[in-house]
């Protein structure tokens, strides 16, 4: 299912002016991700993106972990809202 950035937003954000929390951010970098993923299929061969997926990949996995470690109840809501895990 394609999502708008703005729906990721909407459906992460903490306050009406939240656009910069660690949930938000998750969620788009998991946008950005999903696309890459798709070009990818597209285009085998574009190395030069995979560096870019890799370094979303990790930053994502850190700020997962962040989360994890300073608010249980919203990592959880992020994992279940971006269907991540299992």
């Amino acid at each position: 299912m394609k999502r708008k950035k703005t729906d990721i937003i909407k459906s992460l954000q903490i306050s009406s002016n939240d656009v910069g929390s660690t949930a938000i951010q998750i969620g788009l970098l998991s946008k950005k991700i999903e696309n890459l993923s798709e070009h990818f299929k597209k285009f085998k061969k574009d190395k030069h993106s995979i560096v870019g997926l890799n370094k979303s990949v990790n930053k994502r996995k850190k700020l997962l972990a962040y989360l994890k470690r300073k608010d249980v109840t919203s990592y959880n809501k992020v994992i279940k809202e971006l269907n991540l895990r299992k």
